[in-house]
Parts: C-alpha cells; sequence; structure tokens
C-alpha cells in the first residue's frame, strides 16, 4: 500500500454537505487540504456502476489535474426492498432541471418506492449507506476504503441535521435518525458510526498512522 507522504491533498468534491463532513474528519490530522472548487476544476461524468468506480474517477481527474494527491468519496444509500437502489444513483433521484439536487424530492420517490413494494413494516425497510474514500496520485494510482453502516428508512423524516437522506435512516441500535443527531453523535468519536466516518477511519488508520 502507498503511504501519503505530504500534507496537502485536494478533496475532489463539489457538494457543500461532503466538504464539510470529510473537512471535519481531516482536521484532526493535521491535513491541508482544497475543494475541487477551490481549483475550479469541472465535475466529471461519473460512469461507473460501482461505487469504486465512481469514486476513482473523481480522484483521478482532481490529482491529474492540481499534480497533488486526491481524496474523494462517492456514496450511497442502498436498500434492501429496492434491490439495492438508488445505490451509485443516490444522488440522481434529488436531480432537479436547473443542477440543483432536492432530497426531500430524493426522499419522496424511496418512500413511494418502498410504498410500491409493500415494505411498510420495518424488517422490510433495512438499508445501508455505502462510503467509499479513493486516495489517488496525479499517476493513477488509487488505494480504496469501504465504509458500511446498516439502519432502517423511517417515514416520515426527522431531523435537521447532517445532509441527504438523513432525516428517514435510522441507524441500527439507535433509535433516531442521523438527521436527529449532533455531528459528534454521527461521526461516532471513536467508535465510528457514520459511514463515512468508518471509510475515513480506514484512511486515517492506513494512510495518517493513527494509533
Amino acid at each position: 500500500m502507498r503511504k501519503l507522504e505530504g500534507r496537502t491533498i485536494v478533496v475532489a468534491s463539489h457538494n457543500r454537505g461532503k466538504l464539510e463532513e470529510i473537512g471535519a474528519l481531516i482536521a484532526p490530522f493535521g491535513l491541508s487540504a482544497k475543494s475541487a472548487a477551490d481549483y475550479q476544476l469541472p465535475e466529471p461524468e461519473e460512469t461507473g456502476t460501482e461505487f469504486e468506480q465512481n469514486a476513482y474517477i473523481k480522484a483521478f481527474a482532481a490529482a491529474s489535474a492540481t499534480g497533488l494527491p486526491a481524496l474523494s468519496d462517492d456514496s450511497g444509500l442502498c436498500v434492501d426492498a429496492l434491490g439495492g437502489a438508488p445505490g451509485v444513483y443516490t444522488a440522481d433521484w434529488a436531480q432537479q432541471p436547473d443542477g440543483s439536487r432536492d432530497f426531500a424530492q430524493a426522499m419522496r420517490i424511496t418512500e413511494e418506492k418502498l410504498h410500491e413494494a409493500g415494505a411498510s413494516q420495518p424488517d422490510q425497510r433495512k438499508a445501508r449507506f455505502v462510503s467509499v474514500l479513493c486516495l489517488c496520485w496525479p499517476d493513477g494510482h488509487a488505494e480504496y476504503f469501504r465504509g458500511e453502516t446498516d439502519g432502517t428508512l423511517v417515514w416520515p423524516p426527522r431531523g435537521r441535521n447532517g445532509h441527504g437522506y438523513d432525516p428517514m435512516f435510522m441507524p441500527d441500535g439507535h433509535a433516531i435518525t442521523f438527521a436527529e443527531m449532533s455531528p459528534e453523535e454521527k461521526q461516532g468519536i471513536g467508535a465510528p458510526l457514520s459511514h463515512r466516518a468508518r471509510s475515513f477511519a480506514l484512511f486515517a488508520d492506513a494512510m495518517l498512522g493513527r494509533q
């Protein structure tokens, strides 16, 4: 496994929620990070059918354009009753004609599809959040770190924190949704809870020498 030698990386994302979450995870390790938006990089077309593929597309685009190692996240919600959908197309269910994203709409679509599938009981509404971090160097070499969090989808949505589908996702072992948790609770300090915190913990252990 190739190690991260420098302390400057590019976070290959234009998603403000992801940037804030990754930024909070990176900060304790003394990394200097800029976003793809800081370099005015265009968002590459995500043509992969797996999280790892799309994470690589984003990370390699940023790394090759800046000459710096780039860290990307591709994540999504996989719903058992929907055959794993929306999966890599999670953000697409929120897409608006003007290019913006409406996750209230995305959650409504998810609930409608669950209703069509007859998934009304908690044990029929199981889902998992998946996060794949890809650290890519300008020469194309990449390392991957995958985190998952299992849970149940609730309706109506609850809570005002977090982003994306957080208001309808209640992680296993908890009685509140991600959106009802504080950032500290969601990150699970000392015991990662969120899918992104779990993938980042693997990244930190491997790349930053966290003990």
